[in-house]
């Protein structure tokens, strides 16, 4: 699972520093779409390709139970 982290204030909804985790992509027609869950499980956005490298940065790649214990 992939965790990002606010790069700077988002719509001022969020604010800097929030972290997030990666729960759906999808891609239609060359547009990429990202949906993510607040670490507080309380809300999801969806963002674009664009708005996820304008506000969000990469942490780290969580890999799931099922990966670890192969």
């Amino acid at each position: 699972m992939r965790v990002y982290r606010l790069k700077k204030n988002y719509k001022d909804l969020y604010k800097k520093g929030a972290k997030f985790f990666l729960i759906a992509h999808s891609e239609f027609i060359g547009i990429k779409e990202f949906v993510l869950q607040s670490q507080d499980l309380e809300t999801k956005i969806n963002v674009s390709d664009e708005e996820l490298t304008t506000y969000f940065v990469l942490l780290n790649e969580k890999k799931s139970f099922i990966q670890e214990s192969k």
